[in-house]
């Protein structure tokens, strides 16, 4: 309890320094003082407030699809967080399936190269030399991945998610609560989504983007559902392949996840009816290793399990690698409200229009 006392206090001391740093770090790019680089197509930008997950990747698979559905040639840019490259360019789709392993290149942009056959997926730690990359490859609109706070490269939508269950945290910044900027920050954006709801966070859900819309009228509040697409299998030629249904409940399986929320996989599996003999929450964004998976398999075989299930996110990371028991992942999708394709859209086609 001392400790927590002392690390309280240490955050109520640095916030309101880091909050007036990110202040003057966001005013120094509004007057132009720091470069904005602006790629000559449209960029839609997902990102957050918090720390931690709030559904950021599928929420760019969707968007992703919906402006392939329209005839465009959307390209993702991510920083590429947890893979070991430092490359100013990384293209890990050219639209025809992974070029790079995620060891390499992170662990979401492999998934969203894995999943979204014709799209561009780029990393690079200033996305200002990948986005200009893509637009030569033909990219004809840029779906930045965690951009909010990148605001050297511009953006002409830009999207703000909250998970429905932590919502704001304390409403604190870093390092004395969940917030990466001070609240004001929203005024930048277009647009909330409120993701992962269900019925038990429906109503403060509900309460919370009534609080949005009176703080920032004027910017649209979108809900948005998860929902299990399907399960999927890691073959033992490192192919990912779709199982024809769930797992009948008579198979135990031993769950683990290096995810930000590992909790709400557990829900997942809960609300499947999985049963889970165990359960292993990693950090986020773990890297597997030879022995790390040795040692899963290990303590999956001691709870008598019969085979081992985790995140998609995860399961990207584990080509390669050999696992005696039966590797699933649970590949999930997002669901956001009717109206929300027609904001993009719509957002999409004014930004045309002025070009």
């Amino acid at each position: 309890m001392k400790k927590r006392k002392v690390l309280f206090a240490i955050g109520r001391f640095f916030s309101p320094l880091y909050s007036l740093l990110m202040l003057l770090r966001e005013i120094m790019y509004r007057h132009r003082l720091f470069s904005v680089t602006r790629p000559g197509v449209p960029v839609i930008s997902v990102g957050n407030l918090t720390l931690g997950g709030t559904g950021k990747t599928p929420m760019v698979q969707y968007i992703a699809r919906i402006l392939q559905a329209q005839g465009r040639k959307p390209a993702i840019i991510s920083r590429g967080y947890g893979g070991s490259t430092r490359e100013k360019v990384n293209v890990v789709s050219a639209g025809e399936g992974p070029l790079l392993d995620a060891g390499f290149i992170g662990d979401e942009p492999r998934l969203l190269a894995e999943t979204l056959p014709g799209v561009l997926v780029l990393t690079g730690v200033r996305r200002k030399f990948p986005a200009a990359r893509a637009v030569e490859l033909g990219a004809d609109v840029l779906i930045l991945d965690d951009g909010f706070q990148h605001l050297a490269l511009g953006r002409d939508l830009d999207l703000v998610l909250f998970n429905a269950d932590t919502l704001a945290g304390n409403s604190r910044v870093f390092p004395g609560g969940d917030l990466r900027e001070p609240v004001r920050a929203l005024k930048r954006c277009h647009g909330f989504v409120l993701t992962g709801i269900c019925e038990a966070n429906r109503d403060r859900a509900q309460r919370f983007a009534g609080l949005l819309r009176h703080r920032f009228p004027g910017r649209p509040v979108f809900f948005a559902q998860y929902q299990v697409d399907c399960l999927v299998q890691l073959m033992a030629d490192g192919q990912v392949q779709a199982t024809a249904g769930l797992l009948p409940g008579e198979v135990p399986c031993f769950g683990f996840s290096g995810i930000a929320r590992p909790e709400g996989f557990q829900q997942t599996l809960a609300a499947l009816g999985i049963e889970t003999a165990g359960f292993c929450s990693l950090p986020d964004h773990f890297r597997y290793l030879g022995t790390g998976i040795m040692d899963l398999v290990r303590q999956a075989e001691r709870c008598g399990a019969r085979a081992l299930i985790t995140t998609e996110k995860d399961l990207v990371k584990l080509r390669g690698h050999a696992v005696s028991l039966p590797l699933y992942a649970v590949r999930m999708k997002v669901v956001p409200d009717r109206d929300f394709d027609r904001f993009v859209l719509d957002g999409l086609a004014a930004v045309s229009g002025r070009r």
